[in-house]
């Protein structure tokens, strides 16, 4: 009964797609609603005791793997917290990706307003959507498995940080995998029978012209997740039966009836208890349906909250920067860094592609037979991940780096871009303004066309976040400080990721399909040459956004490195029985998006702390 709701949301999808503009109270409204009624499971919450071994705050990517390896040992009590609700499974479905970053599972967090960039953008401001529910940024997430180059952790160790080479955290990614990606599965670099399942998503019609025109141009295929990382390939998701398989799916549902479990959602914690002369962690502060609760840790405290929650939360318990808790009257139990660091990867939006046949489009999402395809066997249109279904690696030469070392990675949504929906969700989820939507993206509505997506890997501009109040329920402020290298070092190698679009536009494999750049100049940038680097610059300022891979704020390092927060066993500095674990700690951009090697970061953190209380 339930599934033969989907259609009707479906349905109510397809009504509201005849106004792309002026939509996006109704289309949050709508889903709010959806998300109140469809919640899944229907579970009561669970009795609360006032001690566990470990809590855990965030069911995240780490969180939600550290408490799978915990509870496996039996005689250890484990509460994880959650502030989102259980995601519903409509969720589940990869197509409707970028509709759920409009819901209410999205923190709805934004960039600050910064001069330079997000020029295209409502109030010149970014979005930064990161996961609000059981599963994390899992739910919302466009599931690309990437675990990154062996060079970026042979960085990681370089800094410091011994036991996070290549070969050290290898293993992590291959125990948490069940692999579905055919051959590969057996190059030694993949596993079968781990918790969280990988497979290719849709196939759509440009995807073999696509990584053909790659080659022509010297790449070659390559299983991006082994040692041999160069090159191009169909997409690795983290898909089960065509499904989204999120971390609350891959870790958590299958151990809920682990009794030394406890799962509350709904929970927002808001402070973590230190004994401020032993400086040592003993429980947190939460609230829960309008009450406040404290609940004590006898061993630690593992703080999941992501790369915005958790520095937050660690500076509203006494630990962060001296100015800024003292600024707003926060007791200091420990000085540090936090949030003093903060990368993104980032990517324009502006590169379109035209072709000359049709390929395929949204239209499809409304054929009862992709959906009946989608039900009964996991397969078809519904299983795109919003149209990114291909991925390469690339070195510019404007990088400075060893060779093999990508500084540009390449995705592709073959549905086009922001003209694919009308601009009713893609427009909205991205916050570009309607009079530019309007006269750039709106002429392609119904043309066939693909987006070239350019990722910068390794940014040299640094971003930060500060606290904006007191008030653990004030949103902190964002800095992604985009652009602004002294050397300008990220904007050229962007711009020759621009020109990689045009230059494979033009192979012999992409012609087969009458691929011509969509030459109509970007509004604000017309008095600029077109094509020029200057006009590319332009357009970039305007039309670059968030792949939404923020790190770094509890930044992972030595005692010897000035902006560290965490040590190599993810430790906080100077507080005993608390770390962290999630894509904060990550102490430099990755050649990867960031579900994967989070992760990987909670598998080895539980075998850290298994070490640590003697039960290996």
């Amino acid at each position: 009964m339930r599934k033969l709701l989907i259609p009707l949301f479906i349905l109510s999808i397809a009504v509201l797609q005849i106004k792309a503009f002026g939509m996006d109270d109704i289309i949050y409204l709508s889903m709010e609603l959806w998300t109140k009624f469809y919640e899944w499971p229907f579970t009561s919450d669970p009795v609360i005791l006032e001690e566990y071994d470990f809590i855990v705050i965030g069911s995240g990517s780490a969180g939600s793997a550290v408490t799978n390896r915990l509870t496996e040992i039996k005689d250890w009590k484990v509460l994880l917290l959650e502030a989102g609700k259980q995601p519903n499974e409509l969720s589940d479905i990869p197509y409707y990706a970028a509709i759920y970053q409009l819901s209410p599972y999205n923190w709805g967090y934004n960039m600050e307003k910064q001069e330079g960039i997000c020029n295209a953008m409502e109030d010149g401001i970014c979005s930064w959507p990161r996961g609000k529910a059981l599963g994390g940024t899992t739910t919302i997430n466009y599931m690309i498995y990437t675990r990154g180059n062996p060079i970026d952790y042979q960085k990681w160790e370089e800094l410091g940080n011994p036991g996070w080479s290549y070969d050290d955290v290898l293993p992590y990614f291959i125990k948490s995998e069940d692999c579905h990606l055919g051959n590969i599965c057996q190059n030694g670099y993949h596993n079968t029978g781990g918790p969280l399942s990988t497979a290719y998503s849709y196939k759509s019609k440009i995807s073999n012209p696509f990584i053909d025109g790659a080659v022509e141009l010297g790449s070659k295929r390559a299983d991006y997740n082994s040692r041999d990382y160069m090159g191009f390939s169909r997409m690795q998701s983290t898909q089960k039966n065509g499904r989204r398989h999120s971390a609350k799916a891959a870790f958590l549902d299958p151990i809920r009836s682990r009794s030394n479990l406890s799962i509350l959602t709904q929970a927002r914690v808001t402070k973590i208890l230190i004994d401020p002369e032993t400086k040592t962690a003993y429980g947190v502060e939460y609230y829960h349906k309008n009450k406040k609760v404290t609940v004590r840790a006898t061993k630690e405290v593992i703080l999941s909250a992501g790369t915005f929650n958790s520095p937050q939360l660690l500076m509203l318990s006494g630990i962060g920067p001296e100015d800024q808790l003292n600024k707003f009257g926060i007791p200091v139990i420990q000085n540090l860094p936090v949030g003093k660091t903060l990368y993104d990867h980032i990517t324009p939006v502006s590169s379109m592609f035209i072709l000359n046949q049709t390929t395929d489009n949204i239209l499809q999402a409304f054929n009862p037979l992709s959906m009946t395809n989608w039900l009964l066997f996991g397969e078809g249109v519904y299983t795109s991940n919003s149209g990114i279904d291909n991925i390469g690696y690339i070195r510019t030469n404007v990088s400075d780096d060893v060779e093999g070392y990508p500084d540009i990675e390449i995705l592709i949504n073959s549905l086009g871009g922001m003209n694919f929906d009308g601009g009713l969700v893609s427009r909205t989820e991205l916050r570009v303004r309607k009079d530019i939507y309007k006269e750039y993206f709106h002429p392609l509505v119904g043309v066939p066309s693909y987006n070239m997506l350019p990722m910068l890997l390794h940014p040299k501009s640094k971003g930060y976040m500060e606290l904006r109040s007191a008030d653990p329920f004030d949103t902190p402020k964002l800095y992604g400080n985009y652009y602004s290298d002294p050397e300008g070092h990220d904007m050229k190698t962007m711009i020759r990721g621009v020109r990689y679009g045009q230059r494979h536009a033009k192979t012999q494999a992409m012609q087969k399909l009458g691929a011509k750049e969509y030459d109509k100049p970007f509004p604000g940038c017309k008095d600029l040459e077109y094509d020029s680097d200057n006009y590319w610059e332009c357009v970039l300022r305007s039309a670059t956004v968030s792949v939404h891979h923020q790190i770094s704020t509890c930044k992972m390092g030595p005692t010897t490195d000035p902006d560290a927060v965490v040590d190599n066993k993810l430790r906080v500095y100077g507080i005993e029985k608390l770390r962290v674990a999630d894509g904060s700690i990550i102490p430099l951009p990755l050649s990867a998006h960031t579900n994967a090697p989070c992760i990987m970061i909670g598998e080895k953190l539980g075998d850290f702390l298994k070490e640590q209380w003697k039960k290996v």
